[in-house]
């Protein structure tokens, strides 16, 4: 990794401080070049605290910089679409923080200027860069359980106050969009394929998002998932709960020690039906140092990205499906 990537970052979003920030840092072939807020105030503040090399005042004036080779868009969920477009129009590569964007039909079109454009788009989904991952699915495909039949995940988080775009409809709030794309995306990676039928219901906030939503998704030949994700635990304590366990026609894999963007030991429980009963570990390093990292060697020419276009689009069409059950979409 000698070639270093100027990367630029769309807003100074919390996502970025508590997470991203620290992946970018470690990153090998990462240089954090140029930050830009909706104030110079705010821009000159992360230059500062981040090491930044540059600071804008806007998002454009970022966009215009030369030497800006790669954007990081951490921006609500509304803008993705929009901002992320303009990147690639500039002939940025881009990691947008997931979900990619509101519907399937929007992910098609940031897909499609990213090749008018020659660069790469990537939705930021960290934790599908974990080694803790590509070992569940080394599991699964080398037969060592059978054929799933049956696969659960969760990923419930503290609420928010309602201030937080999380909380509001006008962002996009809400736990499908904020925590179910996870269980979605690894039941679609661990599966291998999309559901024929999906199924939702939810309770829903007086503000028009979805606390708390269970899906059902039914993948034909009697192969089954169901997730639960919703923001229910203590206000603003930062808890969670993340799980998943799948059930095979040889045996079955759960999570132990789990959490979707956790990095450290991880670990999960492998059982047989002829007996086989053992707890594997995984070391993770930081998941978002990961993705940056392979973005970062897909620019250098080194690599595709992992989270492919075809990934993304089916999760999004997932979603869409899921948004619809639940009537979110009304």
């Amino acid at each position: 990794m000698d070639r270093k990537i100027k990367w630029g970052v769309l807003g100074t979003a919390y996502i970025f401080e508590r997470d991203t920030a620290e992946g970018m840092r470690q990153a090998e072939n990462c240089e954090l070049y140029a930050i830009a807020g909706r104030s110079m105030e705010k821009a000159l503040h992360f230059k500062e605290k981040y090491g930044f090399q540059v600071a804008y005042g806007s998002y454009e004036e970022l966009l215009k910089d030369p030497n800006v080779e790669a954007i990081y868009n951490p921006l609500p969920n509304t803008m993705h679409h929009e901002w992320t477009i303009k990147a690639l129009k500039a002939g940025k590569h881009v990691l947008c923080e997931k979900p990619l964007a509101p519907t399937e039909q929007d992910a098609k079109e940031m897909f499609a200027a990213a090749k008018e454009a020659g660069v790469y788009l990537m939705e930021a989904f960290a934790y599908q860069h974990s080694p803790y991952i590509a070992a569940l699915e080394q599991e699964l495909r080398s037969g060592v359980i059978g054929e799933p039949k049956y696969m659960e995940a969760a990923l419930i988080t503290s609420d928010y106050v309602p201030e937080n775009i999380r909380m509001r409809r006008d962002t996009l709030g809400g736990c499908t969009y904020d925590l179910g794309v996870y269980c979605s995306s690894l039941i679609l990676r661990l599966l291998g394929k999309e559901p024929v039928r999906v199924q939702g219901i939810s309770s829903f906030s007086p503000e028009g998002i979805d606390l708390f939503t269970s899906v059902l998704m039914d993948f034909g030949g009697g192969m089954k998932a169901t997730f639960d994700c919703g923001m229910v635990l203590a206000t603003e304590k930062n808890s969670f709960l993340n799980r998943f366990q799948i059930h095979s026609t040889l045996g079955s894999i759960e999570s132990v020690e789990f959490g979707f963007n956790s990095p450290g030991e991880l670990s999960y429980r492998l059982k047989t039906f002829d007996g086989r009963d053992e707890i594997k570990v995984v070391s993770v390093p930081h998941n978002y140092r990961l993705e940056v990292e392979q973005l970062g060697r897909c620019i250098a020419g080194e690599s595709q990205p992992l989270v492919t276009e075809a990934f993304s689009l089916a999760n999004a069409r997932t979603v869409d499906r899921i948004l619809t059950a639940i009537g979110y979409n009304k």
